[in-house]
């Protein structure tokens, strides 16, 4: 690709990049598996023919089917989604005439590895979970009961088998939930959703963290996990969750500059812990907050610098909540 005149993008290797005559073309590779798309059709058709003489190929037209992901066009947007994959995994594994739910982990629900708990196939568990995980490119309302059951991978008991069956059973209810893109002309507007769930991990005392990105309104990027280290109090926890929050609105922020959109707006954080936010602005070195310094000195650079602001949001409105607990079946 680079002896064709592109770039290798330095957030996203996979990316490849040529500007020119004010257009972009873009190609994202996976193994032997590709897209290309941009506002250039020379380029576009010159890249593909020189594709071809490098490698036995087939153009497979308009984008309908990646990676196991149904691609979908409308006049509302367009939209991802992994149904075919999701009832082959209810058909493979029997459950296609399960009795369905509405959420996909009981409300509350706080597992651990018991002394006595009752032996399950290793294999199939991890085999389960590990297809599961997949459905998570499109389906972020699976990923804190997903984050949930592969923290058992290496000592799975009889009760982590039936979470897992009971995320099979709400795919049966929603099997063609996925992430629609809207039209938006504001490709600038990077926002963060923050949260974590303080100490709530019962074998460990650890907390879990989630966020959710936004750019231009359309969710993009999420995630919802064990943090790695115990936090004394929950605004720790809260900090360190703002922290990597960010992180990650930076990532997106240096993938569009490198697509062309440089962002002039600051990055609006959410976080409804006003004890990390307080933390966040205020220059002043505390006792309590030593061990968490170089996350404190991150985002303080980031506040002085204008890259980022934390708007204030109440706990109602937080949408990372479902990232980091579950929760009732109407939030769904």
């Amino acid at each position: 690709m680079r002896a064709f005149g592109y770039r290798q993008s330095n957030s996203d290797h996979t990316l490849f990049l040529k500007k020119q005559h004010g257009k972009i073309t873009t190609l994202i590779v996976y193994v032997d598996d590709m897209v290309v798309t941009g506002n250039d059709l020379e380029e576009r058709k010159a890249l593909q023919n020189y594709l071809s003489r490098e490698f036995k190929m087939k153009d497979l037209g308009p984008l309908k089917y990646f990676l196991g992901i149904e691609v979908s066009r409308s006049s509302e947007g367009i939209f991802l989604s992994q149904r075919k994959y999701a009832l082959d995994l209810l058909q493979e594994t029997g459950m296609s005439g399960c009795q369905p739910v509405n959420t996909p982990i009981e409300e509350d629900l706080k597992l651990c590895v018991e002394p006595n708990q009752v032996s399950i196939d290793n294999g199939r568990y991890q085999r389960l979970v590990g297809r599961l995980m997949y459905l998570a490119h499109t389906r972020p309302d699976l990923a804190y009961a997903l984050s949930v059951v592969s923290q058992y991978m290496h000592n799975p008991g009889e009760q982590h088998m039936n979470a897992v069956m009971r995320i099979l059973r709400y795919l049966k209810n929603a099997p063609r939930k996925g992430i629609l893109f809207a039209k938006n002309v504001d490709h600038q507007s990077i926002e963060v959703y923050t949260n974590v769930d303080w100490a709530g991990a019962v074998d460990d005392r650890r907390s879990t963290f989630g966020y959710f990105t936004f750019v231009g309104g359309n969710l993009v990027t999420w995630k919802s996990k064990k943090q790695n280290v115990v936090a004394r109090s929950s605004a720790e926890a809260e900090f360190r969750g703002m922290a990597l929050g960010l992180c990650e609105a930076l990532w997106l922020r240096l993938l569009l500059q490198d697509l062309g959109h440089l962002s002039r707006q600051p990055i609006r954080l959410f976080c409804n812990n006003k004890a990390a936010c307080d933390i966040a602005h205020n220059p002043i070195q505390h006792d309590r907050i030593k061990h968490v310094e170089v996350d404190r000195f991150f985002i303080k650079e980031k506040l002085d610098d204008k890259i980022v602001e934390f708007p204030k949001i109440q706990s109602e409105d937080q949408l990372a909540d479902i990232l980091t607990k579950a929760v009732s079946s109407q939030v769904f």
